[in-house]
């Protein structure tokens, strides 16, 4: 028997259940949806959350001539009395707005249309529908008109295209003599796509119409369900809508229905005989509080455990991370001074800082302070909560081991960036080196480890903590050209951290230490001692150097100290 496919990139909940994936069961989403009863309900949750999913599964559950089978087995079909009266009971428009996306508001403007133009022409039967009048059918039509030319492009104009889901929603409403439940993945895709593509205003306006005539007073409509990562202001997308419920992953509502709980996961890992990977499943993927649950990124899990299942050894990989724009952490790292690089410090050694997070944005906020980006950085999953505090204060943590790496890597990519824009002083620097002037490279180095941002591990051996010093000081190095620099060559009877032949056939031998214990003399002359007994030298005296300079450099937190012989 073959078993279950592990769904990597399968978004719809019926291609699931009838090809044999493995699904966990979030099917009681739709009972607390109902009881929990909002006319229009926002969910906002970070990408690659289940979001879509669980809209695929409302749409197949809800929508008239649905297939009750798909929910065989599943925990829903226990709520017998809710199954009779809402299942396979409605009309049903789904649409997603998450290729609507253009180079400018004409493209994305013709994307929309092709959304609401394909979504309607599911619909076709209203064309002969009895109960509609000819007037209706032409207001139907108006929305499945193709453009004569490009017969890809649907030929409505951008007011029919406002009004297409209210137009839709009032004609299917009328032909089933049913309200109509309407669902909207990814609704803010488009406002962000349009910030990017600078015609936001334009885009803004076309979505507030577009939302405002569905949602607003619109008696055809049963309820509706919106998702997207982040909550958009009211004032510039949801004006004058007064029966909007927004669910954010602080709410302890639905909190577990949207990630793979605890128990999720272990049945899983149960499932395809992988219950020995669950510390590192759990140290990599999970730490997400939404709510009050703890849940894993389910992209990842997913993901991971196909890796291990083709390969018992595969390492864990960045794979939630490397399906999104990490644009926001750089965002934070430009605007960084130094009291955010210290909290961005404080957050990649384990620990927490405390802000006030704004839930409500538009997303030209976003640029006007630091505080609004660490926000939308909690709302996108980046960062996660560890207590709430009084006054909208949360203390934010980075969840797991796939967002610490992500940060090192951008902190790191950071770092180079800004370092090497000043060329003046890095050359200073490095000449210091053949040189030897012990003193001002112990001046410039502590100058640039105050404007840098530490990645040290705490986790990890105190002689693994040197990585981000050896990595910061080899990348300087390497600024210049016709220098030879080898980071961990082999040379005497060892390997020296880092060694350097210039032009001038000067030799120069580094080893760095990490001072666990904040003693940095101690620390060099360590470093010192090694370099004669592992005789680290060697290697450059064979290649006919002129000169030797042997450095040892010693690094505590935000301090150095460089000894020179």
């Amino acid at each position: 028997m073959l078993r279950k496919k592990l769904p990597i990139g399968i978004d719809g909940f019926e291609k699931l259940r009838t090809n044999d994936f493995y699904y966990v069961d979030k099917t009681m989403f739709i009972k607390e949806l109902l009881q929990n009863w909002g006319e229009v309900n926002l969910f906002t949750r970070p990408r690659r959350f289940g979001k879509t999913l669980n809209m695929s599964m409302l749409k197949c559950f809800f929508e008239i001539g649905g297939d009750p089978t798909l929910f065989d087995g599943l925990k829903i079909m226990q709520e017998k009395e809710l199954c009779e009266q809402y299942m396979g009971k409605f009309p049903v428009i789904s649409i997603s707005l998450k290729s609507v996306d253009g180079r400018s508001f004409e493209s994305a403007a013709a994307a929309l249309k092709t959304v609401i133009g394909n979504e309607a022409l599911k619909f076709h039967f209203l064309l002969h529908s009895e109960k509609l009048t000819d007037m209706e059918k032409e207001s139907y039509q108006r929305l499945i008109k193709v453009g004569a030319e490009s017969r890809a492009i649907y030929d409505m104009t951008e007011d029919v295209a406002a009004a297409g889901l209210k137009t839709l929603s009032h004609l299917l409403s009328k032909h089933y003599d049913q309200k109509v439940i309407l669902l909207i993945d990814e609704y803010d895709v488009p406002l962000d796509k349009a910030f990017q593509g600078d015609y936001y205003d334009e885009m803004v306006n076309l979505i507030r119409n577009l939302l405002g005539n569905v949602l607003k007073t619109n008696d055809s409509l049963y309820f509706a369900v919106l998702t997207g990562c982040l909550r958009i202001s009211k004032e510039s997308i949801f004006t004058g809508l007064n029966n909007l419920k927004v669910h954010t992953i602080s709410d302890i509502r639905y909190d577990e229905y949207f990630g793979f709980t605890n128990t999720d996961v272990n049945e899983m890992l149960d499932f395809y005989d992988l219950s020995g990977y669950k510390q590192v499943i759990q140290d990599w993927y999970d730490g997400y509080r939404f709510g009050d649950a703890e849940v894993y990124s389910p992209w990842d899990v997913i993901n991971y455990c196909d890796e291990l299942l083709a390969d018992p050894g595969a390492e864990p990989e960045n794979y939630w991370a490397n399906t999104s724009g990490n644009d926001l952490i750089r965002r934070l790292l430009k605007k960084a001074d130094q009291t955010t690089r210290n909290e961005v410090e404080q957050l990649i050694d384990g620990g927490s800082i405390t802000k006030t997070i704004r839930q409500e944005l538009t997303y030209r906020d976003i640029e006007d302070s630091i505080d609004n980006i660490w926000s939308v950085l909690y709302s996108t999953g980046y960062l996660t909560q560890r207590g709430r505090l009084p006054r909208k204060q949360i203390k934010l943590a980075l969840p797991n081991r796939e967002i610490k790496e992500l940060f090192i890597d951008l902190v790191k990519d950071w770092f180079d960036e800004t370092a090497l824009a000043d060329s003046e002083r890095i050359n200073r620097f490095c000449n210091a080196f053949p040189t030897g002037d012990a003193a001002a490279i112990q001046e410039m180095l502590c100058d640039y480890l105050w404007d840098s941002i530490s990645v040290r591990d705490t986790e990890v051996r105190t002689n693994m903590k040197e990585n981000f010093y050896h990595g910061m000081l080899l990348g300087l190095l390497r600024s210049q050209g016709n220098w030879l620099v080898k980071s961990n060559a082999e040379t005497g009877e060892g390997y020296s951290d880092i060694s350097i032949q210039t032009p001038d056939r000067i030799g120069i031998v580094i080893e760095l230490k990490y001072a666990n214990d904040g003693n940095l003399k101690a620390a060099c002359k360590k470093a010192l001692e090694q370099m004669e007994e592992k005789k680290y030298a060697e290697g450059l005296k064979r290649r006919s150097t002129k000169k030797i300079i042997k450095y040892g450099i010693a690094f505590y937190e935000k301090e150095c100290m460089v000894v020179m012989v």
